[in-house]
């Protein structure tokens, strides 16, 4: 249980602004006598997987929702998540010949980091939203209260969706055989959904050959899928981390991999700590202001023992910086002797505001930032492990380009996230056909 588990009083960097703290603690008891979201075993699995994307046998995909939103968690929603990552990981599978790493960004991201801890609107104060876990995106009092019931509420949200992501991933829905199935029709007509039809029409004839000679193994019929999301909030983590039966180590078993944010890495801070205290696989996210003797040093403390896919470096320097910044940091670590996954998230680094106000993202920021990273790990004989992206699986306006072309002007057509700009579904699979292309030649 998380009660035998003693921690320092650190100090933790992004933390809500619990306004009771009676109420608070009502809400942590009661997480700390839930059931599990997930069990130690799978996270074990995930790592040895992850062990495997660090030397370049297998590509990590991660994928979902900036935020989480409780009104955003229905079955819709989910199965169009799932099939968007389905979708992608097919097509870098049968492209690059590679084992995909399957790993949503759901079932956990309820909470956002922010700038400010109030916002202000014609003259009006309230606190900022910190999401869904701590407090409503309506502008008003009563939704901006930070309310601790929330990080209860959010356990019960992310333990629906894992169950529903675990009924589709095991019970057939994910079976390859569904590959049409996959591809929606807003998304059929497109140039990347048309050439997704013309491999899912090579995929098929390939099954029809197995299935011809007796070769139907399991793993046609479901997939390995696992629950990621920052571990921003260090009371919920906390309240949620048990100490393994079999093993009597501790693991946090609000997901299978929990990664620290850019803004709480400090190495003297609770996040840093907490992360170096469980047993599951964890990821650390690095933006351009990083000290490549600070990232070595990082290392040192979250694997010390230098277990192979113990840890993942993500990395978001921007378009514009990667090819610059990137080396200095990979070869630091790489001389260090302590083995990550790299991981490239292309989004955080190449958010602005448009002409009309909305907060996008260009797709050819994007894809530029992906080639970058994959530039850099070819000139210096390293493995470019995975991608991180915020994607939605369904028809958004949020970020601009792509083949199919969402115009700036256009972005409040389908402007819908609760906080950063996603990739939509036609963008997310024709990031797919163009990441396969780089595996294939790095």
């Amino acid at each position: 249980m998380s009660a035998s588990i003693v921690w320092p009083d650190l100090p933790a960097a992004q933390q809500p602004p619990w306004s009771d703290a009676d109420e608070l603690q009502a809400a942590l008891d009661e997480l700390s006598a839930l059931p599990p979201l997930v069990f130690a075993g799978e996270c074990d699995v995930m790592a040895t997987r992850l062990a495997e994307a660090a030397q370049g046998r297998a590509f990590v995909l991660m994928g979902g929702d900036c935020a989480e939103t409780f009104a955003g968690n229905n079955a819709d929603s989910i199965r169009a998540r799932l099939k968007t990552v389905l979708q992608m990981s097919v097509v870098l599978t049968y492209a690059a010949s590679l084992p995909v790493i399957k790993v949503g960004r759901m079932a956990g991201q309820y909470f956002k980091p922010r700038s400010q801890l109030t916002e202000v609107r014609d003259g009006v104060e309230l606190p900022s939203y910190f999401g869904d876990a701590v407090n409503g995106l309506p502008f008003d009092a009563a939704s901006r209260r930070p309310d601790p019931q929330r990080l209860v509420r959010a356990y019960n949200a992310s333990s629906a969706a894992l169950n529903l992501v675990r009924a589709f991933t095991q019970g057939g829905y994910a079976d390859l055989r569904q590959v049409h199935a996959w591809n929606q029709d807003f998304v059929r007509d497109s140039v990347a959904g048309q050439r997704y039809e013309a491999m899912a029409g090579e995929l098929d004839r390939a099954l029809a050959f197995m299935s011809a000679i007796g070769a139907e193994p399991d793993e046609l019929q479901r997939v390995e899928f696992y629950a990621a999301h920052e571990a921003l909030s260090i009371d919920y983590e906390r309240a949620l981390t048990r100490i393994d039966s079999r093993t009597g180590l501790p693991y946090d078993v609000s997901g299978h991999f929990l990664w620290i944010g850019e803004r709480t890495r400090q190495l003297d801070g609770a996040h840093v700590h907490f992360a170096s205290t469980i047993r599951n696989p964890i990821g650390v996210k690095i933006g351009p202001s990083a000290s490549p003797d600070d990232i070595v040093q990082m290392c040192e403390v979250l694997n010390p023992d230098r277990i192979p896919g113990r840890l993942t470096l993500i990395t978001r320097m921007g378009a514009g910086k990667v090819r610059d910044i990137l080396p200095s940091i990979v070869q630091k670590v790489d001389a260090s002797g302590v083995p990550v996954v790299w991981v490239c998230d292309p989004m955080h680094g190449n958010t602005r505001e448009a002409a009309t106000g909305h907060k996008t993202r260009l797709f050819d920021d994007v894809v530029n930032e992906v080639e970058g990273f994959f530039e850099v790990h070819r000139n210096l004989g390293t493995i470019p492990g995975g991608m991180h992206i915020e994607l939605t699986g369904d028809d958004v306006t949020e970020c601009v380009g792509g083949t199919g072309g969402v115009l700036e002007g256009n972005l409040g057509d389908r402007y819908e996230t609760a906080c950063d700009p996603r990739l939509n579904r036609e963008q997310s699979l024709e990031l797919a056909f163009l990441v396969a292309d780089m595996l294939m030649m790095r």
